[in-house]
């Protein structure tokens, strides 16, 4: 084995997986053995990153990461492969694969502990993923320790984690989901349709912890100081949250833009998994529009880990300027 397939290993934990759906996630079904998939390397700790936002502590857990090839059967797809590419290459990126990342997050602040979607959950683990719990324990937080699970949109990668075993992971906390979404995925019209599948899974891992459910609207608080706004288009009710304490704001953009070149650089082209792509386009350019201008830091659940950043306005979008030690003075 080359230094470089251990390294390769150690980086991505979940190489060889292709895209994987929110329903095969739940179900289990997207993880068959490919005859090239690299060992996985369970030694290797998942990788965490802490940073503070006024009083509170954020820590960032990869949860998985994953290559995938022909990245413009995902993003712009109202685009030619060439295009696609071509943006990329322009940006030092490889033109037909790219690397997806999957960073559910925690925020401590003083008085309640309160984690934002549970990445890939226990069908992941097979593969490499599914490292959320490894992550918190980590960084000393126990499941018991989260007094607050909060769901930004009900797909698979952030829903997974919910369970354990057939039992809650998290079972002293209550949650928070956004009512318009659970109404959609949890409504019986999703039957027969190509939604089918989601609706299942969310029947199956978040309808059972609805009795502990706060449902928000835009503008709801999840405590002092965590706003939701509605930013649809990825999803009927996709939220995403702003983050402020003693004059420090973060805004937690879950999948408002999921490649921080090609959903950002280019926030008109369509993504293949947003529900409603041209609802979707004009969120992006809404809610990048108010980072950019109030300069602002984001967390994004798809960007490059531990996916935080700034977005610089640009002539066709934005450019994704990684924080560095902007949190820690």
């Amino acid at each position: 084995m080359t230094s470089f397939e251990v390294g390769r290993r150690a980086l991505l934990g979940t190489a060889g997986l292709g895209i994987i759906s929110a329903p095969a996630i739940l179900s289990g079904q997207a993880f068959a053995q490919e005859s090239n998939q690299l060992e996985i390397n369970r030694v290797t700790p998942p990788d965490i990153h802490k940073f503070k936002v006024g009083g509170f502590q954020v820590l960032v857990v990869k949860d998985a990461a994953r290559p995938s090839g022909a990245p413009g059967e995902i993003f712009g797809t109202n685009q030619s492969a060439e295009t696609v590419g071509t943006l990329l290459t322009e940006n030092f990126l490889p033109s037909d694969q790219f690397v997806n990342s999957f960073s559910p997050t925690l925020i401590d602040t003083g008085s309640d502990v309160i984690l934002f979607d549970t990445g890939l959950g226990e069908a992941a683990r097979a593969q490499g993923g599914g490292r959320l719990i490894e992550g918190l324990a980590a960084a000393g937080y126990m499941p018991e320790d989260i007094s607050i699970v909060v769901i930004t949109h009900m797909h698979g990668d952030h829903i997974g984690g919910i369970m354990e075993d057939g039992e809650p992971t998290f079972p002293k906390a209550r949650y928070v989901a956004g009512q318009a979404e659970y109404d959609f995925w949890s409504d019986t019209a999703r039957a027969g349709t190509p939604a089918e599948g989601n609706h299942k899974a969310v029947l199956a891992n978040v309808k059972p912890h609805a009795d502990k459910m706060t449902f928000l609207q835009d503008g709801g608080d999840v405590v002092s100081g965590i706003t939701a706004m509605l930013a649809p288009g990825h999803t009927p009710g996709h939220l995403i949250f702003n983050i402020e304490s003693e004059g420090r704001r973060l805004v937690l953009t879950a999948d408002t833009a999921n490649h921080y070149v090609l959903s950002l650089q280019r926030p008109d082209w369509e993504v293949r998994f947003d529900m409603d792509k041209a609802q979707a386009a004009a969120t992006r350019k809404r809610v990048f529009d108010m980072i950019a201008t109030d300069r602002i830091a984001f967390l994004g659940y798809h960007m490059p880990f531990p996916a935080v950043g700034f977005a610089e306005r640009q002539e066709t979008g934005y450019r994704f300027v990684p924080k560095s030690y902007q949190f820690d003075i």
